[in-house]
């Protein structure tokens, strides 16, 4: 499987992102944040979640999932 690493994506972005996709499918991440413990490495902090939120989560990435390699 090809890696395509992007290291230009703003974490505070993809956290807005990420949370809007995941409003849209009804999903809430309650902790989801920019890591500022390691500002360099871009790190995006998905936290803790139950086990039903996690469940439905997979639900929605593999009803959606669409490979980019």
């Amino acid at each position: 499987m090809a890696t395509k690493e992007r290291n230009d994506v703003d974490p505070q972005a993809a956290v807005e992102t990420l949370r809007a996709a995941l409003t849209d499918a009804g999903i809430v991440l309650p902790s989801l944040r920019g890591d500022p413990a390691s500002p360099q490495l871009r790190l995006v902090e998905l936290g803790r979640v139950r086990s039903d939120v996690a469940a439905r989560l997979a639900e929605v990435i593999r009803r959606g999932a669409v490979r980019d390699d």
